[in-house]
């Protein structure tokens, strides 16, 4: 790297740190230090492109709404329970696996590599296939997809810890997801404004889109300076991970915090049918366009104020989500029995509930989040962390299959069913103990 080129950058991270000198190698090797600038574009800019990449392939929006394109709507009941659970469930093996290695990088340029492979496999599973060999297709590539994402759910947070410093890493999160909002916005536009019904080729270009923006995240990735750290730990962390299981057993609080969180499934799984239910009452291709933005723009708008209402009670967040998301799916699913919905009328009804379904599901992800943070202490933490996304990734595969099964009888039958399962977890996390500010 030339020296002006050098010097730009470091102009450039100088404007966002905004701090003195003396702090910005807090909590990361002294020899790290001289990197940090460059470092911290490189992961900003790999944090943007996999941001815009899951964008293009959400399972709550894009996949739902092509596996219905495709002729494969039953489909659709596992999008959500194979991409969250498929990543979540392994990461006691991958995280093993990556503390035995001194420079972590490699794992999340391998993951987001295996990313990209497997939304070209849904490409040409959209471009070769038809019907439910092309549902088929898209949901195993998908399995793929998720366990690669383990590799970088794991590692990022390990090379992020030894390459940018600790008052810095906040505002790498929060640079990244601003920067990619603001550009989900602009790319939504670009890609539906005026565009008329999208063919099977504009569904194969924007998944092959979406590839080759893992893959240039994962080349970025690579080119991170980091530096060899401990590797301790990783020889029984299998072990104790599994034995942390008992956690179940004899935490009486702990076991009452993930039976919460199992009953508010619902408002992560009932956001594809509310796309489907919305294809069948207008199968006006740019409706999807409506769908993405009213995705991005939930989480945008309603983050502020759901991390500010966690900082005062985590417990009454999960509340309040919870209320909203059964509410809306109990709505939508009265609606549409008693009077079903068609025309552009009856999308744009499943469009606005689809807003709030998401500003609700964020407010239930921040708070449970942040109630687990709050609720436990030291070692804990992982503890807690890996039980309960263990459990919650074997519960969604099982509620992915009872909901496919009911799907293929009636979609609203779903809806209606996550709206109860969310009204029992509202008066679970009713009797949840307070924990913020204790």
């Amino acid at each position: 790297m030339s020296a002006q080129h050098r010097d730009t950058i470091e102009q450039l991270y100088s404007l966002i740190a905004n701090e003195e000198d003396a702090r910005v190698c807090k909590d990361i090797p002294p020899e790290a230090c001289r990197e940090v600038p460059r470092n911290f574009f490189l992961i900003l800019g790999s944090n943007v492109l996999t941001k815009l990449g899951d964008l293009l392939i959400s399972p709550k929006t894009v996949l739902a709404w092509l596996m219905t394109a495709v002729g494969a709507p039953a489909l659709v009941a596992w999008l959500v329970p194979i991409r969250e659970s498929g990543s979540m469930v392994p990461q006691m093996v991958i995280g093993a696996w990556v503390r035995r290695r001194a420079v972590r990088k490699w794992f999340w340029t391998l993951g987001a590599f295996g990313q990209s492979a497997s939304v070209m496999a849904m490409a040409g599973s959209v471009w070769y296939l038809e019907g439910y060999a092309a549902g088929g297709g898209i949901t195993g590539a998908l399995v793929f997809f998720s366990l690669a994402r383990g590799f970088c759910s794991v590692s990022m947070k390990d090379v992020q810890g030894k390459c940018i410093p600790k008052t810095r890493r906040g505002r790498l999160s929060g640079l990244a997801t601003t920067i990619g909002g603001s550009a989900t916005v602009a790319l939504t536009a670009a890609l539906f404004w005026d565009r008329g019904d999208p063919s099977l080729t504009f569904y194969t270009l924007l998944l092959l889109l979406a590839a080759a923006l893992w893959l240039i995240a994962g080349v970025l990735f690579a080119s991170v300076d980091e530096y060899a750290g401990e590797t301790g730990g990783g020889g029984n962390a299998i072990n104790e991970a599994f034995n942390s299981l008992s956690l179940l057993r004899d935490d009486a609080p702990f076991r009452h915090f993930v039976i919460t969180r199992a009953l508010l499934l619902g408002s992560a799984l009932a956001a594809p049918y509310f796309v489907v239910l919305a294809q069948q009452a207008s199968d006006t291709g740019w409706m999807l366009g409506v769908f993405l933005l009213a995705s991005s723009l939930a989480s945008s708008l309603s983050a502020s104020f759901w991390g500010w209402a966690a900082d005062t009670s985590s417990r009454r967040v999960m509340i309040r989500g919870a209320a909203m998301a059964s509410a809306v799916c109990l709505l939508v699913g009265g609606v549409n029995a008693l009077v079903p919905g068609k025309g552009s009328g009856g999308a744009w009804f499943y469009a606005v509930a689809f807003f709030v379904l998401n500003i609700a599901h964020a407010g239930v992800r921040l708070g449970r989040k942040t109630y687990l943070i709050d609720m436990a202490g030291g070692n804990k933490r992982t503890d807690y962390t890996a039980v309960s996304n263990t459990v919650i990734g074997v519960l969604l595969l099982l509620t992915g299959g009872l909901t496919a099964l009911i799907s293929l009888v009636s979609e609203v039958a779903v809806v209606l069913l996550l709206g109860v399962m969310g009204l029992m977890g509202l008066f679970s996390a009713l009797r949840l103990g307070e924990v913020t500010g204790e």
